[in-house]
């Protein structure tokens, strides 16, 4: 009988389930997709209770729904019966978080709850929690404490130590009345299995876990406040696992959701970019990076002792490979980066052309600036145009391109983005080596890898690294599977080493770009100045970028002032 894993992707908008053959790694053909009803509220809840700004809720019985439809589905879809089944796997958007009760139940089910805001699931594009992450920061700055280090310097909103103390603060029935503060991905699993796991994953990058120390002192709690001096054993009282680990087996409970049987093994969730890993590295190892190309763009590095990186967004064990140290970071701006450009500055004739030669534009644009050697255009620009997410970590920065003349043309200012972003991450990979951590070889995945062969060669010359492209479009799906085979064991047909699970599951294709050393030299002088740029405009040479900013948002409200008084004045 054969031996198929599901591994089912928890994104933004939809959830997707992929079934893996654990003998050999072949993903079946057909994925099931399914999109959330309630999507995301960002201006009121389903009882029409409106929404602050900065709010990014979700209602969690999506999360049931998607996987009462998409696993049945990929079954059916792709003739797999549940007998031959060993495993499921879940990846989660992070941070994800809801309340719950003693059983698991959300609080936002419950008549009492179900119109309060911070009852509902809070997304990881949920911002309303920036002045208490602003509040740990300080004072963890002002205590010395060592976490801090680990996640870059600075606490995100996007992580669930401010968003509990946000709720502690300002809702505190609802504080008191949650038995556990839990990531949506462990959620689920609880939901499956009847037993509550926090995911190292999670617990490491996004709640100010560590592998060794735990989560921060009581002292430093109630430093922050006093109600959350008991935080860790009244709301996050949950034993943390290692990602590949088993969770439990589904229940009848969790049969019923599903289509599973009942006794099927299922490993602890992994967070959705995290996951991404497991199904692409086929040896896994220290030194090698994967890079998600997408919109923004997230680096993950797999190591094997624990360093401080200065700018990257997290360090911890157990977050990408079981065994291994994983280091996040990331550039905010990416394939939006290139769409900006294309969306604003592109000239009708070039769409035209593109039109008449049935391309999209970007393919046209690709096409007319693959003629171009570097630094061939006079271009150098920033890939700031979402701010910086890592090594400096400052949202306020902003985009800039310098060189431009009355004979610049669209397809060099559009290599000049994508060579931007490619000195981004050399300048993410310079800051790991000289922080002892090295990168030996970088692995891309996402839509980006695979359709433009150009900005793929760029990257290889910019990084001067060969670079391997994954065949999955499904990376972090695949990956959950890889580490829910670790929670079937080779008993039930499954593997009990990670690296005989990626060795053979995961999926790469034989497409390999290999630095051109003539492009690399050229490449090096242009770096250098990007450097310079970068630590002007970045590391406090210049404010002027933060100063335009804060303008920006003063003449908008000058504006608004201006037009009321000449409304008054008609």
């Amino acid at each position: 009988m054969a031996k198929y894993i599901i591994g089912v992707d928890y994104g933004t908008l939809s959830g997707r389930a992929i079934i893996a053959d654990a003998e050999t790694g072949r993903e079946l053909p057909k994925v099931c997709d399914y999109n959330y009803p309630h999507a995301v509220m960002r201006k009121e809840l389903p009882g029409g209770k409106v929404l602050p700004p900065d709010y990014a809720l979700q209602h969690p019985q999506d999360y049931l729904e998607t996987l009462s439809n998409i696993v049945p589905d990929v079954m059916k879809s792709n003739g797999v019966t549940p007998d031959e089944v060993i495993a499921i796997g879940i990846d989660f958007t992070a941070c994800t978080v809801l309340p719950v009760d003693k059983e698991g139940t959300p609080l936002c089910f419950s008549g009492k709850y179900n119109e309060d805001p911070m009852a509902y699931v809070q997304l990881w594009q949920h911002h309303g929690a920036q002045k208490e992450a602003d509040e740990i920061t300080r004072l963890a700055e002002e205590r010395g404490e060592n976490f801090l280090a680990r996640l870059g310097g600075k606490v995100s909103s996007e992580s669930l130590i401010p968003r509990l103390l946000k709720i502690a603060k300002d809702d505190p029935e609802l504080y008191r009345d949650m038995d556990e503060y839990l990531e949506a991905g462990d959620w689920i699993v609880e939901q499956l299995t009847g037993n509550r796991f926090r995911n190292s994953c999670d617990a490491g990058c996004k709640s100010l876990w560590h592998v060794k120390e735990g989560f921060p002192s009581k002292e430093f709690f109630r430093a922050l406040d006093p109600r959350m001096e008991n935080v860790v054993e009244e709301k996050l009282h949950s034993p943390v696992l290692p990602i590949g680990s088993k969770a439990g087996e589904i229940t009848e409970k969790g049969a019923r959701l599903t289509g599973l049987n009942p006794g099927t093994a299922v490993s602890v969730a992994i967070a959705d970019g995290h996951a991404s890993v497991a199904g692409t590295l086929k040896d896994a190892a220290q030194g090698q990076m994967v890079m998600i190309m997408g919109t923004s763009c997230a680096h993950f590095l797999v190591g094997t002792e624990d360093k401080i990186v200065p700018g990257c967004f997290s360090v911890a064990m157990d977050s990408v490979l079981p065994g291994f140290y994983g280091y996040e970071c990331g550039q905010s701006g990416f394939g939006d980066h290139y769409a900006w450009f294309v969306n604003h500055c592109v000239p009708e004739e070039y769409t035209q052309v593109a039109k008449a030669k049935n391309m999209d534009i970007h393919q046209y644009l690709t096409e007319k600036c693959a003629s171009l050697v570097p630094g061939e255009s006079g271009l150098l620009a920033l890939d700031w145009w979402n701010g910086n997410r890592s090594v400096l970590n400052d949202s306020n920065l902003t985009g800039l391109i310098v060189g431009m003349n009355l004979t610049t043309k669209p397809e060099e200012i559009y290599r000049a983005l994508i060579e931007a972003t490619a000195y981004g991450t050399r300048k993410i990979i310079d800051t790991f080596e000289e922080s002892g951590v090295p990168v030996e070889k970088i692995y891309a995945t996402g839509g980006i890898s695979q359709k433009n062969a150009l900005a793929m060669q760029i990257f290889a010359d910019i990084t001067k690294r060969p670079i391997r492209i994954a065949a999955s479009r499904n990376s972090g799906a695949l990956g959950s599977a890889v580490l829910a085979s670790l929670a079937a064991g080779t008993k039930a047909g499954g593997y009990d080493r990670i690296e005989d699970a990626t060795a053979v599951m995961a999926n790469l294709t034989d497409i390999e770009y290999q630095p051109n050393p003539l492009h690399s030299a050229f490449y090096d002088r242009l770096y250098a100045n990007y450097t310079q740029l970068h630590d002007y405009f970045g590391r406090g040479g210049s404010p002027v970028m933060r100063d335009l900013k804060q303008i920006q948002k003063d003449a908008v409200l000058k504006k608004a002032e201006w037009n009321l008084t000449e409304h008054l004045a008609m």
